[in-house]
């Protein structure tokens, strides 16, 4: 998409997320006490209610659990259609992010693919996109 996104606002509990790409690392918080991956990222744990959480660098891949296709240009400068979805990712059990499929036409995209995140900087935030991988 052509449109600059609005960004999140960083803090100390999100900034590792948004800002991993630079590293090319998807990054996300877990407890290290109940082992549970916490997205969105927050300072305590939504399993146990611990405050030990600490941000940890996951595969990057995952498979598409849902997703739906966008037609609306809600900006002039936006690209229709494009693809939204919640991707599961390898590894972090429970957890789904919301994100957007990109590289491939609208109509190749089935749940159930496997895809590879990749990272869309605008200023100091790395978004994550995902790809499918062939």
């Amino acid at each position: 998409m052509a449109v600059p996104r609005p960004l999140p606002r960083l803090d100390s509990s999100n900034r590792d997320f948004w800002t991993g790409g630079a590293n090319n690392e998807l990054r996300l918080m877990r407890c290290l006490d109940c082992a549970t991956f916490i997205h969105p990222p927050r300072p305590v744990c939504r399993n146990c209610l611990s405050e030990n959480v600490a941000t940890e660098a996951v595969a990057g891949t995952g498979v598409i659990a849902t997703f739906t296709v966008n037609y609306q240009k809600w900006h002039p400068a936006m690209e229709v259609p494009f693809v939204v979805a919640r991707v599961a990712p390898d590894g972090a059990p429970g957890v789904y992010l919301t994100t957007n499929i990109v590289g491939c036409d609208v109509d190749a995209v089935e749940i159930g693919d496997r895809v590879r995140v990749i990272f869309e900087q605008q200023d100091d935030v790395y978004l994550p996109l995902f790809q499918k991988i062939n």
